[in-house]
């Protein structure tokens, strides 16, 4: 069933049972006025019975008419019984008892008693009279009332079956109408296909849960573009950095044994060997290393980091991997709360992107002193390093983001492009931003924010 029938279905149900109990009130609050009503009648007939019966000698013939006329006009189904001290019936002749004694003692000892025998409704009196005290019983069928209760169940059902329906298909066009944007997220989502990942749903106002829903498939559709990027740059990237030092490793093996060579030229091949095969380690390390991180990017856990904390943590290992002294860590300003100082990160991924850019400062400064610097206030978060480098040509400060890109000046120095790469990643999985300060002929200056 689809969600607008089940959700109309569900409203219907809703209402139905509402509606059960209003009407349910309804009629029981008009039964008791009718039968009350009806009651009333059955006390007046009593009294009128006593009237005509007991107290005709006292009554002018006029008088004496108008309530025999009065009470004349019988009731449905009426009986009237005059019961004497004895229980005895009196002044209907009637060999039928009626009412059990104890009815009538009940009456005699209440003096007015109201109660029902199935359809019938019946009332009791306990009257004193010159003749003597007696109790008088009058029963009768308030067809009329009955009629009209039945009626009103007809009209209530009729209401009800009509409602129901209404509502139905009222429930059904305000479900269609709320879902329209879920079928038109759907027609989106069909479009979706693995040449084109780079497709994004329309997140609407971003306030309702179809506008979550659609942020989160957004998301889903980002980590599945990356690791379709992951497996195409991975393919293309590393058949180009493996085959290089591969072939030249064995470029030098047949050189070196094509003839006899002395041990000099044998120790010369050797060394030439050695570096291809530390720049294929290199290489196969840092793809290992872009693998794992692509991984962890699409899995993972983020909890809070104290960035305050992370920064003196990785000040030690420098301090252990340097030298005391070559990383310098300055803190221009923190938040009074401990809360600020914190971002949803991922720990070791966020200690690899810095432990990267920290690298490349003292690979490209031949070990000098790098400057840390840490700005932290209620809206931002901002991590600055700079070195005293080569520093990157202003042309190619985007492309040094690129998988296995390598500057023009760093021809001297071994790596394999993808440490900024995997950095700036790993930035972006926790909404930061990191960027290269101006040409410098000093150095390099990478500053890295995290938004509030």
């Amino acid at each position: 069933m689809k969600i607008k029938n089940r959700l109309s279905l569900y409203f219907a149900l809703i209402t139905a049972v509402i509606l059960f109990i209003a009407l349910s009130i309804i009629y029981t609050a008009f039964n008791s006025i009718v039968r009350s009503d009806f009651d009333n009648r059955l006390l007046d007939r009593a009294k009128v019975a006593a009237q005509l019966y007991l107290k005709a000698d006292e009554i002018p013939s006029d008088s004496l008419a108008r309530v025999r006329g009065r009470y004349l006009r019988q009731l449905n189904g009426e009986v009237i019984r005059f019961y004497d001290s004895r229980n005895a019936p009196k002044f209907i002749k009637d060999s039928d008892q009626y009412w059990t004694d104890k009815i009538i003692n009940l009456v005699r000892k209440r003096h007015e008693l109201i109660f029902t025998e199935g359809r019938r409704q019946s009332v009791g009196i306990y009257y004193k009279d010159n003749q003597g005290d007696f109790v008088i019983l009058v029963s009768a069928i308030d067809a009329q009332g009955n009629k009209r209760l039945d009626d009103l169940i007809e009209i209530m059902a009729v209401f009800m079956l009509t409602s129901l329906a209404l509502l139905f298909f009222v429930g059904r066009w305000f479900a269609q109408k709320a879902l329209t944007p879920i079928d038109d997220m759907v027609q989106q989502m069909q479009q979706v296909r693995a040449t084109n990942l780079s497709m994004r749903i329309s997140e609407g106002n971003g306030k309702d849960e179809i506008s979550r829903l659609a942020q989160n498939f957004n998301r889903l559709l980002m980590h599945l573009e990356n690791a379709f990027e992951l497996q195409q740059s991975f393919v293309t990237n590393a058949s180009h950095e493996l085959r290089t030092p591969v072939t030249s490793i064995i470029g030098e093996v047949e050189v070196a044994l094509n003839k006899e060579r002395n041990p000099q030229e044998y120790t010369q091949s050797l060394r030439s060997i050695l570096g291809d095969a530390e720049r294929l380690k290199e290489t196969i390390t840092g793809l290992l290393e872009l693998a794992q991180v692509d991984m962890n990017y699409t899995q993972a856990i983020l909890s809070p980091v104290a960035i305050d904390e992370l920064i003196w943590e990785i000040n030690e290992y420098w301090t252990k991997r340097i030298g005391k002294g070559l990383f310098n860590v300055n803190i221009l300003q923190l938040p009074e709360d401990p809360e600020k100082l914190a971002i949803p990160a991922n720990k070791a991924l966020l200690t690899i992107a810095l432990n990267n850019i920290i690298g490349n400062a003292y690979k490209f400064s031949s070990n000098k002193p790098v400057q840390c610097t840490l700005f932290i206030n209620n809206n931002q978060i901002t991590i600055t390093i700079t070195d005293q480098g080569i520093g990157i040509p202003p042309a190619e400060k985007e492309k040094v983001f690129e998988s296995f890109y390598r500057g023009s000046n760093v021809a001297n120095h071994h790596g394999n492009g993808i440490g900024l790469y995997v950095t700036n990643k790993i930035i972006s999985l926790f909404n930061g931003t990191i960027t290269i300060g101006a040409a410098n002929p000093q150095g390099t200056t990478v500053k890295i924010e995290f938004k509030r």
